[in-house]
C-alpha cells in the first residue's frame, strides 16, 4: 500500500512540475513592455481617409490631418483646413470646434490613445489599473489565430467574445482587434496593415463596428513619427488654426 501511496503520489508531483504555467494578461503586457517600453514613437502625425456606413452602405467620405501626442492626446482636422473645424482629444475630455469657434466640450476621452501606444508612457501597474478601469480583465488570457496568424488575447478565456478583449499580434506585439462592451453595446475595431516606424508600428487600416454592423473605416497616409508636437495645438481655448501650424 505504501508503494502504492508512493507512485500515485511521485505521478502527480512529475504532473504538476510539468504543466504549462496559465497564462494571464500580466503575462502578455509585461512581454509587450520588454519589447517596447522606452522605445515607441512619441508623436504621430498623418492624413487619413475617413468613411462612414449605415445599413452597410457608405454615407460620407472626409479626409482628416491628425496630430497625436502621447500619452492621450490627438487633434483631427477636418478638410478643408480654411473652414477651422477640429476635434481636440485631451485626457479624458474631447472638444469640437466648428468654425475657429468651441462649441461643444464633453467628458470623454479616446481609450485608442492609450491602447494603440499611450500605455507605454505609464508604468506597468498603471497600465493595468487603466486597463481594468475600461473594464479589461488582465487576470485572463489565452492563445489564439487571428487571420493565419498566432495572438494573445487579452481579457478573456478561449471562445468566450461576450466580455471587453485586446487581441495582440504575438510576434510583433501590437494590437490586432478590440472589443469592448459598453451599457449593453459591442464596439468592435479591427487593425490592420500595419507599418514598421523606428523601432515601433502603427495600423493604416481600421475597420469599425457597433453592434456586428460596420459604421467606419479609416485609412492612414502619409504616416511619421516625430520626436514631439507643440502641446498648445491641443489647447481648445487657444485654438491654433489648421493653415497656422
Amino acid at each position: 500500500m505504501k508503494i502504492r501511496q508512493f507512485l500515485i503520489g511521485s505521478v502527480i508531483i512529475l504532473l504538476s512540475s510539468s504543466a504549462k504555467p496559465v497564462l494571464t494578461g500580466t503575462d502578455v503586457l509585461k512581454m509587450m513592455y520588454a519589447k517596447y517600453a522606452g522605445k515607441w514613437h512619441r508623436a504621430l502625425t498623418f492624413k487619413q481617409t475617413t468613411e462612414r456606413y449605415r445599413n452597410d452602405t457608405l454615407r460620407s467620405k472626409q479626409t482628416w490631418r491628425e496630430s497625436m501626442l502621447y500619452p492621450d492626446k490627438l487633434r483631427i482636422d477636418i478638410e478643408p483646413p480654411a473652414d477651422n473645424n477640429s476635434i481636440i482629444f485631451r485626457g479624458d475630455s474631447t472638444y469640437r470646434i466648428t468654425a475657429g469657434q468651441l462649441k461643444t466640450a464633453a467628458a470623454q476621452g479616446n481609450d485608442l490613445i492609450f491602447l494603440l501606444g499611450g500605455l507605454y508612457s505609464y508604468p506597468l501597474a498603471q497600465t493595468m489599473d487603466k486597463l481594468k478601469n475600461l473594464g479589461y480583465d488582465v487576470n485572463q488570457a489565452h492563445e489564439d489565430i487571428w487571420k493565419d496568424k498566432p495572438v494573445y488575447v487579452i481579457g478573456a478565456a478561449k471562445g468566450d467574445l461576450k466580455v471587453s478583449q485586446l487581441w495582440i499580434d504575438k510576434e510583433n506585439f501590437y494590437l490586432v482587434r478590440m472589443i469592448e462592451f459598453n451599457k449593453g453595446t459591442k464596439e468592435e475595431a479591427l487593425f490592420d496593415d500595419h507599418l514598421k516606424l523606428d523601432n515601433a508600428w502603427t495600423e493604416t487600416k481600421v475597420h469599425f463596428y457597433i453592434n456586428d454592423k460596420l459604421v467606419q473605416v479609416e485609412s492612414y497616409y502619409d504616416v511619421k513619427a516625430v520626436a514631439g508636437l507643440d502641446p498648445a495645438i491641443f489647447d481648445p481655448a487657444h485654438y491654433i488654426k489648421p493653415a497656422n501650424r
